[in-house]
């Protein structure tokens, strides 16, 4: 059954643990660029995704905008984790590096974003995208603007 509570009448981490149960709705993007929340915990937050041809730029590698995307979702939700019903958050700048290139050959991949610091007005953390053997694809790190809704 799916879960009609709005994201701001209830904790950042009770939200994200909807979605991964399955009954809150995943963001459209996900859907959108293919990856997956996998795991949540206060700080903490997972996303898995394969990338594929359709992710690819005029080269042939997965355009870096899919690696920035998936490290912007788990950096920003490891911040939306630990805020109040209430509080509500915005990208306020993002820093990736890709380190190795990415294809639809490299198979599975998961993007972790750690919480770094929490304050009253922003909020920072940090990512890692691997793939399925543990080798670091893209790092980042990420200020968050916290507000009220």
């Amino acid at each position: 059954m799916a879960d009609e509570q709005p994201a701001a009448a209830r904790s950042g981490l009770a939200f994200l643990q909807a979605i991964l149960r399955g009954e809150a709705p995943p963001a459209p993007i996900a859907e959108l660029l293919d990856f997956r929340l996998c795991a949540v915990e206060a700080g903490r937050v997972a996303f898995e995704g394969r990338p594929a041809a359709s992710h690819y730029n005029p080269i042939g590698t997965v355009h870096g905008g899919w690696a920035a995307t998936l490290l912007d979702s788990a950096m920003g939700c490891a911040v939306h984790s630990v805020l109040e019903a209430g509080t509500g958050y915005t990208t306020l700048e993002l820093k990736v590096n890709l380190v190795r290139p990415i294809t639809a050959a490299t198979g599975p991949v998961r993007a972790e974003g750690t919480l770094v610091h929490r304050g009253r007005r922003t909020a920072t953390s940090e990512g890692r995208l691997t793939d399925a053997a543990g080798r670091l694809l893209a790092h980042g790190s990420c200020t968050c603007l916290l507000f009220p809704l």
